[in-house]
């Protein structure tokens, strides 16, 4: 019965009868035992495992373990797998030769997810490059462009609860996949059904066959490898002690690796939270940009007197990081401040920090997204080099890149969000926690050397382009009622935007989803970007504010961002006080245009 599981919605009157089909055809013993338990028990619980199938959208699918439609589990990978098998087998030649690259990190269930990929792509003629272990992110992205690769899968569900995990999927070109894509496959899922149908193949006798190989330390060492061609060692003295921890994920050992093939050899593991553990022992939450997650790197740093603290989410795609003040104590840099931070540094002295042999031929070409801050836009416009902007998402980021890269001599150095992702060179098209942890620490040893540090360079580039503060805001609206009002929100800026915020006059209304940007006492004009749920004011004073559903979680975004200039002679904590200010009256505007409620 294909496509029998993938209703939209589920009346109460078919919620036992969809389950109990369901069940009857689900691989996994565990899973068919659980399910059966709250059919029996007539749980309400099943209202929310049969709500419907996991939308495959940022490049895959991501959500709650468990056994049902709704739930991550083994029925739920294997048809994901089959569709995807599907749509490789129609749209990329020679696809079940050049194989798919499968890896997983360290979440519940990653391991069994990963073999399960495996065991269906073998059974439908596909050659596998499987992670002997566990591995971070970055490896197969990068892998599937070094093995020749038609695809590539990474089990994770990054920095979400513990409770969750994911699949992602990324296309030949080594980034994850975009539209049309994503459709596709997710129509090739729907016409896979039942679970229990589709054919799955022993990974021993795949093995001998031929038909499954293994990656582990080769891949990896053309990983590290491409890392220092980026990022080579240098005179600098580089002892300095660095405090890191990969939060019970999967970055530890790659990124002391490349760390001490930089020649960085001081660097101290949080050791409650080296080693890779999906049930996260020390944390609520194992997202870096979370208070309190990065308490325990922070007390290591204190004890060593750790001028640079760095931290990667669990399957080390993205870095977040921590500078001392010339007071002792540790600064959280925001995703834009490292953003301003690399940028700056990849397009001031990457001709000599990061090529030595100079940089490749053409414009250099940075990327970035609509609600990161337009400070690196800016920068590259003084610099000379070429800055385009996309929606939120590496996806779009990578993809937009090779477009560019192929359609003109442009050459990408360097792209970043806001959400603390960012990578430097073209090895990896994807967020990288690891190559850019080893750029960062590379740009620190350069600042000390010349009396230098992190938050001073900030104030540097503050200094010569202006003062870009930002300030992001999330309201969670839980539930039905909660998406609903999510949609009101996002229609009433539409049908009646502000005239002004913070009492800085609206100049331009751009509206994503409908793809026009509405310039003051102007008709619209079209924008060139894919369709989305966005909408964005351009300010009188270098001003910004977006508003966007996430793509993820029941909440509505706000992204503001202003320009100060800075005085030559005016101390920097003015400029910054006079910016978070604007920002506060921006807020405090936009929430008041929007109709959100007081508390919320």
């Amino acid at each position: 019965m294909p496509g029998c599981f993938y209703a939209a919605s589920v009346t109460a009157g078919l919620l036992i009868d969809t389950a109990s089909e369901w069940l009857a055809h689900d691989p996994d013993p565990e899973a068919r035992r659980e399910l059966g338990e709250l059919i029996a028990a007539g749980s309400a619980e099943l209202a929310e495992r049969f709500a419907g199938p996991l939308d495959f959208g940022t490049a895959g699918l991501r959500g709650i373990l468990g056994a049902g439609q709704s739930r991550m589990n083994r029925a739920v990978v294997r048809l994901a797998t089959a569709g995807l098998a599907r749509y490789l087998c129609d749209h990329e030649p020679g696809a079940q030769e050049r194989g798919v690259v499968v890896g997983c990190d360290g979440r519940l269930m990653g391991r069994a997810f990963a073999e399960e990929a495996a065991r269906v792509l073998c059974a439908a003629g596909f050659k596998v490059h499987l992670c002997g272990s566990l591995c971070p992110t970055p490896i197969v992205a990068f892998g599937v462009r070094e093995l020749g690769a038609a695809a590539g899968v990474m089990v994770t569900a990054s920095h979400n609860p513990r409770e969750y995990n994911g699949y992602k999927v990324y296309a030949a070109n080594g980034a994850q996949i975009i539209p049309p894509a994503d459709r596709l496959i997710a129509g090739a899922i729907e016409a896979a059904g039942p679970a229990d149908a589709v054919a799955v193949a022993d990974l021993t006798e795949a093995r001998d066959a031929g038909r499954l190989v293994i990656f582990g330390a080769a891949l990896e060492r053309r990983y590290l490898d491409s890392v220092r061609a980026v990022c080579p060692g240098a005179a600098e003295d580089r002892s300095f002690p660095i405090a890191y921890t990969p939060l019970h994920g999967v970055g530890a050992a790659l990124f002391e690796l490349a760390m001490a093939e930089a020649g960085f050899g001081a660097v101290h593991v949080v050791p409650e939270q080296a080693a890779p553990d999906g049930t996260f022992p020390t944390v609520a939450f194992p997202n870096p940009e979370e208070q309190g997650t990065l308490d325990l790197v922070l007390d290591l740093a204190r004890r060593h007197g750790a001028p640079l603290v760095l931290a990667n989410d669990p399957d080390a795609d993205r870095l977040a990081a921590a500078a001392r003040s010339e007071a002792g104590d540790y600064v959280l840099l925001s995703g834009n401040e490292l953003g301003a931070l690399l940028g700056h540094y990849v397009l001031s002295e990457a001709d000599t920090a990061l090529h030595p042999h100079g940089l490749p031929p053409g414009q250099p070409l940075v990327v970035s997204t609509i609600v990161s801050s337009p400070l690196l836009g800016f920068m590259a416009g003084r610099l000379g080099a070429r800055y385009a902007e996309t929606l939120t998402g590496f996806k779009w980021l990578a993809n937009r890149a090779l477009q560019i890269e192929a359609e003109s001599d442009a050459r990408f150095l360097f792209a970043f969000e806001e959400a603390l992702g960012c990578v430097v060179g073209p090895a990896v098209r994807d967020k990288d926690g690891i190559s850019a942890a080893v750029v960062l620490a590379t740009l620190v040893a350069r600042l000390r050397a010349r009396g230098q540090t992190l938050l001073g360079q900030l104030e540097h580039i503050a200094r010569q382009f202006g003062l870009f503060a930002s300030r992001g805001r999330s309201i969670r609206l839980p539930g039905a009622q909660g998406q609903a009002q999510i949609q009101a929100i996002m229609a009433k800026l539409r049908a009646a935007p502000p005239a002004e915020l913070g009492g800085q006059a609206v100049l331009a209304l751009t509206d994503y989803l409908h793809g026009t940007r509405t310039a003051r006492g102007h008709a619209p004009d079209r924008v060139a970007m894919p369709a989305s749920d966005v909408v964005a004011f351009e300010l009188a004073g270098d001003g910004r504010a977006v508003v966007r559903p996430s793509g993820t979680e029941p909440k509505i975004k706000l992204y503001l961002d202003v320009r100060e200039s800075v005085g030559e002679d005016e101390p920097f904590t003015a400029a910054r006080t006079r910016a978070d200010e604007r920002l506060r009256r921006i807020e405090r505007d936009l929430i008041e245009a929007a109709g959100i409620a007081a508390g919320q």
